[in-house]
């Protein structure tokens, strides 16, 4: 319930469509895919780097986990298919022989199935809520804002000590 409000507090504030579409994005990406391996190392490296917003990137890798249970079988059909790939041998043969290689874990079918799933949605993901985000702030926001039990809310000594609080 905390993170819903920190969530509807993110999409009420002046943090950029972007940083929150970024979050969801990157968080898209950590749900899809296994935990372990470098690319989470990355994927939590940019989501620091870039000041994405926790909130919706906890949220949208909390989401997408759940989603993970549903669509392992055809991220691994995927990862497995491209590891048997004929054309491809020789660069799972040298990336599994050096070090980086073992690192990334491309050997695992989940693993790189997920990974080449997850990147083929992120750019989707990352515009479609930008554009949700946008949507929101103009026609919901609004909408919300105008509610007269919204209007008491703001208008308490309570709410205005939160305010203060979260600032």
């Amino acid at each position: 319930m905390q993170l819903l409000a920190k969530l509807l507090k993110a999409l009420n504030s002046n943090a950029s469509p972007w940083q929150l579409a970024f979050g969801v994005m990157l968080g898209m990406m950590m749900g899809l895919t296994p935990f372990l391996g470098l690319h989470t190392i990355v994927i939590l490296f940019v989501v620091l780097f870039l000041r994405v917003n926790l909130t919706t990137f906890l949220l949208a890798y909390a989401l997408f986990s759940g989603f993970t249970l549903l669509l392992n079988p055809v991220m691994a059909n995927v990862g497995e298919a491209l590891l048997v790939a004929s054309d491809l041998n020789r660069l799972w043969t040298s990336l599994y022989n050096s070090t980086f290689g073992q690192l990334t874990q491309f050997y695992h079918t989940l693993t790189l199935g997920s990974l080449l799933f997850s990147l083929i949605l992120a750019p989707f993901i990352l515009v479609i809520s930008k554009i949700l985000v946008v949507q929101y702030r103009v026609k919901f926001m609004q909408w919300v804002n105008k509610l007269k039990i919204v209007q008491f809310a703001k208008g308490s000594r309570l709410y205005q000590l939160y305010q203060a609080l979260g600032e």
